[in-house]
């Protein structure tokens, strides 16, 4: 099984982002880069496993972390169900997610 870019994107201002779905009929083991670029100052991060794009408190992995400018956050060996959501927040525009792994068929 060959590990792949699952999702990518460069979140805007305090606003939910749906970073990668996983597709019915699949789970999915991944793992979550998140980079606050130099230069963009202190920012507040958060990850959600959701089954929507505006996640409740229970569905959080991380709420409201600091990361450096330069940081760098990861989490890894994350298992996922079909349907289920990666929805990163960030309290400031331009920090970066990658999420990469593999899916599995059911």
């Amino acid at each position: 099984m060959a590990g792949k870019i699952l999702g990518q994107s460069e979140l805007a201002a305090a606003t939910n982002t749906v970073v990668y779905t996983v597709p019915t009929g699949y789970s999915s083991v991944c793992s979550i880069n998140i980079l606050n670029p130099p230069g963009n100052g202190v920012q507040n991060v958060s990850i959600a496993l959701s089954s929507s794009s505006t996640p409740v408190n229970k569905e959080y992995i991380e709420k409201n972390s600091t990361l450096n400018e330069g940081g760098v956050m990861e989490r890894t060996g994350i298992v996922i169900d079909a349907g289920k959501n990666i929805v990163v927040y960030s309290s400031g525009a331009n920090v970066i997610v990658n999420c990469y792994g593999y899916e599995e068929a059911l």
